[in-house]
């Protein structure tokens, strides 16, 4: 798999321009390909510099449950179904619907970017706080930026603001579960969690802007199971990386896990293999195929390398292998935080 600093190098070297290409004349040395650097593309650069140069400050680590790392959400809307599920080993997440909308019928599923950007500030701010309400700030602009997203992309169907309002009333709306196999020496047996995200809530949105929104003494009040298992050993990261990653929920699943991942087998002192079919069962996506799902986790994994500078992993028959290595974020951070 090629690594993502030959790759950067490669584009940090092209010249980026507008208009029609030139003919090179026959016999003449040919320039090299001419390729103009996306937002986002210029976005991971950026961010994959400043990493490089700088342990994160306090104000700019994130935390994410350490459960949500291993089993992650939908990347995409499941549709009508009554249940949605991913296992990774001995662990699986249920995910079930539990209000209606307007016009009572049940709302959707979370899914895509914005609710696991809302998770992480939802996380962070429970660590920070020590308390299960959460005020959700003076203006949909201020919460947006904290989470990653532009509030001055907020009007249209696509607009972050219309997004956020339509995965935030999906997320809160949501029962999670965690089911976890138990063997002993004398039988199997299985333990189960079940909680809401947000029993108590309040949201308010200007009916006169509702693409921009208003979430003036807007509120939230986590169910106590759901902040107890937060808030105990939260996987620490970094908030750069969230954002130079904020359009693909592969990469934040990724990211997420490698953080994860990388500690505990630091602490063991040995690597660990993981299969491609592990992965797809554990991650929110659907493949139609592991050929296909290898492809896109492998481009992805260029993105993660790109702002965890310190991981070391490895494309290995059928998997992936990932190395003992340096933590994403200060060890001691990390050795407060992660048991």
């Amino acid at each position: 798999m090629e690594h993502i600093s030959d790759v950067l190098k490669s584009i940090s070297k092209r010249k980026t321009t507008k208009g029609t290409a030139l003919l090179v004349p026959d016999g003449a040395a040919e320039e090299p390909p001419i390729v103009e650097l996306t937002r986002h593309k210029q976005q991971l650069i950026d961010t994959a510099a400043d990493i490089r140069e700088r342990w994160p400050l306090s104000s700019e680590l994130s935390f994410m449950a350490k459960h949500l790392v291993q089993v992650t959400l939908p990347h995409r809307d499941p549709g009508d179904v009554s249940l949605w599920t991913r296992t990774n080993g001995d662990l699986t997440l249920v995910i079930a619907r539990t209000g209606v909308d307007e016009e009572g019928k049940p709302i959707g599923y979370p899914y895509g970017t914005i609710p696991r950007l809302l998770l992480y500030w939802i996380t962070s701010e429970a660590v920070r706080t020590k308390c299960r309400h959460l005020e959700l700030g003076h203006s949909l602009a201020d919460f947006m930026r904290q989470v990653g997203l532009s509030p001055e992309t907020g009007r249209g169907k696509r607009g972050d603001a219309r997004r956020l309002k339509d995965q935030m009333m999906r997320l809160f709306a949501a029962s999670i579960s965690f089911q976890q196999k138990r063997r002993t020496q004398t039988g199997v047996g299985q333990r189960t969690l079940g909680m809401l995200v947000a029993p108590r809530r309040e949201l308010w949105w200007d009916p006169r802007e509702l693409a921009q929104g208003n979430l003036w003494q807007s509120w939230i009040e986590l169910g106590e199971d759901f902040y107890e298992t937060l808030t105990s050993a939260p996987v620490p990261v970094d908030v750069r990386a969230l954002r130079a990653l904020n359009n693909s929920p592969l990469s934040l699943d990724l990211y997420g896990w490698a953080t994860y991942k990388t500690y505990a087998v630091t602490m063991k002192g040995q690597p660990q293999f993981v299969s491609y079919r592990e992965f797809m069962s554990q991650l929110g996506a659907d493949y139609g195929t592991v050929k296909d799902f290898k492809k896109k986790l492998h481009a992805c994994l260029k993105k993660v390398e790109a702002v965890y500078p310190q991981l070391k992993i490895e494309a290995v028959t059928a998997g992936i292998r990932i190395h003992p290595s340096k933590t994403a974020v200060p060890p001691t951070t990390a050795r407060l935080l992660l048991p």
